[in-house]
């Protein structure tokens, strides 16, 4: 066999395995998520418990928002992302046991669900949409 090609052949194969480690990785991390706490519900229950109590509240413009709102989210992950935002955000409105869902409680969802490093998209559709955000920079710090 020709020398290029056992090379050839070693590439391919850590190429597989680390692909193959990097899609377990995700997947255990699902089923981490999908796994009972002690009140006996998964965190994704509880995420689709919330929405579904909120459902009602959302109107085409509240699910616009969102949808504007993750959209610096690659497409593969985008769904996910939605589903974890809204699910805060109806967790907060069940709390406040709100008549309304507000812009105030979009934009708070969306900061308390989603990791610090990625508040520089929020921070720029924002400017974009010319929404005030001084009432969440003390959240945008905390979080």
């Amino acid at each position: 066999m020709p020398t290029w090609f056992m090379w050839f052949i070693v590439l391919w194969t850590i190429f597989l395995i680390t692909v193959m480690f990097i899609g377990g990785y995700f997947m255990f991390r699902k089923f981490l998520k999908r796994l009972p706490k002690e009140d006996g519900k998964s965190i994704l229950d509880w995420q689709d418990y919330y929405i579904e109590k909120t459902l009602h509240l959302w109107n085409d413009e509240q699910k616009a928002l969102l949808n504007d709102l993750v959209e610096p989210v690659p497409e593969l992950f985008r769904d996910v992302a939605k589903g974890k935002i809204a699910g805060k955000i109806s967790e907060l409105a069940l709390q406040d046991r709100v008549d309304y869902l507000s812009q105030d409680y979009i934009i708070k969802g969306y900061i308390l669900a989603t990791p610090k490093r990625d508040h520089k998209f929020l921070i720029k559709k924002l400017r974009e949409k010319n929404i005030d955000m001084e009432p969440y920079k003390e959240l945008l710090e905390s979080s």
